[in-house]
Parts: structure tokens; C-alpha cells; sequence
């Protein structure tokens, strides 16, 4: 059943080399030698709640059909036909018999899908009949059609709603800045380059030898960079400090920044800090 699990639509090809078809009165089936033929192509439904029977539908929208008339008055088995019934039944369910490489159809009632050779009127006939010895039985199955399984799309995922950190900035990284503002920000006003860092209660920073989080500011004032940082990182209660280069201590900016337009480090300090 795998191999008809992965087909959408297949022929079949019996000992006589001639392929199962669905005749023109679309009542009839026979064998065709012409496989590239329309008749020859059925159409594969796997039957609901069943992992190992299969209805199979013809080109004109009818099933292969067991039914219970007999084929010959005084011979073994009963007709096959097309028919479509107003409620898909037992007559039309086929159970897929692996034999080797070949295939055997099976009724739900123990009988197999035979080919009939010899003359007429068995010649090209189509009838299922208890199994015995015979290579009459066999079908070589032709996959025309693969059946393609869509994927389910991904479900979209919400972001998280936003939380305003307590001493880490919001900020983009340099990189993601600098790319976000080439394709998307107007041109960046004349100012200078700011590299911040954030430190915690007791002034320690993490990383400090990183170059920090960069801030183009145009200003002079200390109160105008404040305020700036302030709005860059959402943390509203905090101190522009720099470092002496003496002895590497924090002390708060007080005056007004240098007049030329140099990059300047600077580290963020909570107003509760001592």
C-alpha cells in the first residue's frame, strides 16, 4: 500500500502486455495495448478511515467496480465494471497485494482483479475471481502522477511585547545602525561620534573595553548630550560621567563639552549611584 500511498495517479499493465482501461461507454472495462492512451490512467483515492484500501477513479469520474454478475453462465468469475454509485460502497474498494515486483487487487471479499487472454469473448476481458495459480492475476503498476504533499505554512510568530530595559539601551548595535540608516535614514546631520557605556549601581561596567554604543550628537551643551543619551537608551534618571586619565575614577561632565567635534567616551551613571 506505501507504493500507491505516494501516487496520484498510476496505469496498470497485465501478462498480456495490455493496460487496464475504462471503455468509451463508460460502463465497460477492458484491456488496451495503448498505454499513453487517457482510458488507460485512474485516478487514486485512498479510502477514508483506511490505511490499506483504495477506490480507483477512471478518466470519465467512475470507479472500478466488482460487481456480482457473472462474466460467462457456467465459469468462474463475475464482471468488473465502471459505475458510480450514489454512496461509495464495498464493490468499489481494492486492496493492493504486493506480489515481488508486481501488484495483485484484491476484493473486499477475497477475490483478485484478472486479466482474461485466449479468444473471444475472454479476449480483453476484465473480471475478479477466487485466487488460484495464475500469472493472470499480476499487474505491473505505472506511477503517472506523484502525489504532492503540501506543507503546512509556519504559524507566524508575535514578538514579544516591548519592555523598557533598566540599564541596557535600546539601541541598535553599530552594525545594524549602520545599515538601517544607509538604506532607510536621511542623511545624518554634521556632529560628533559618541561611544556610551552603561554602568550599574555600584559604577561597574561590563566590558569596558569594548568601544561602546555609538551616538552621533550635534551640541555643545552637557544638558543637550544628557538629554540625548536619556532618549537613546529610555533610562531618565542617569549621570554623564567620563574617566580621568589620571587614575581611571568617574567624575560627572559639568562644563561645556570640547568645542571641536572630536569623538568623546563617556559612561552612563544611575543618579543613585555613590
Amino acid at each position: 500500500m506505501d507504493f500507491f500511498n505516494q501516487a496520484k495517479a498510476v496505469r496498470m499493465r497485465n501478462i498480456h502486455h495490455k493496460y487496464l482501461a475504462a471503455d468509451e461507454d463508460e460502463e465497460t472495462v477492458t484491456q488496451d495495448r495503448n498505454g499513453s492512451d487517457k482510458r488507460t490512467r485512474w485516478i487514486v483515492e485512498p479510502v477514508r478511515g483506511s490505511f490499506e484500501v483504495i477506490h480507483l477513479k477512471s478518466c470519465y469520474g467512475n470507479y472500478l467496480t466488482a460487481s456480482n454478475e457473472r462474466f460467462l453462465l457456467g465459469a468462474t468469475g463475475c464482471k468488473v465494471v465502471l459505475s458510480k454509485p450514489n454512496r461509495l460502497d464495498s464493490s468499489v474498494e481494492w486492496e493492493p497485494v504486493r506480489e515481488g515486483s508486481k501488484m495483485k487487487l484484491k476484493t473486499r471479499y477475497g477475490n483478485l482483479l484478472r486479466a482474461n487472454g485466449g479468444l473471444p469473448p475472454w479476449r480483453n476481458s476484465v473480471t475478479h475471481d477466487t485466487p488460484h495459480v495464475s500469472d493472470s492475476f499480476l499487474w505491473d503498476v505505472d506511477v503517472v502522477e506523484i502525489l504532492v504533499v503540501t506543507a503546512a505554512p509556519a504559524p507566524v510568530k508575535t514578538p514579544p511585547p516591548h519592555r523598557k530595559p533598566s540599564y541596557t539601551p535600546i539601541s541598535r548595535t553599530s552594525s545594524e545602525r549602520s545599515e538601517e540608516e544607509l538604506t532607510v535614514s536621511p542623511p545624518k546631520c554634521e556632529g560628533r561620534t559618541i561611544h556610551y557605556h552603561i554602568a550599574d549601581e555600584e559604577g561597574h561596567v561590563e566590558d569596558e573595553s569594548a568601544v561602546g554604543y555609538p551616538l552621533t550628537f550635534k551640541g555643545n551643551s552637557v544638558e543637550q548630550l544628557t538629554q540625548a543619551l536619556r532618549e537613546e537608551t529610555s533610562i531618565d534618571d542617569v549621570v554623564v560621567c567620563t574617566r580621568s586619565p589620571l587614575n581611571g575614577r568617574l567624575f560627572p561632565l559639568r562644563l561645556q563639552l570640547p568645542p571641536n567635534s572630536g569623538t568623546m567616551h563617556v559612561v552612563l551613571v544611575p543618579a543613585s549611584s555613590s
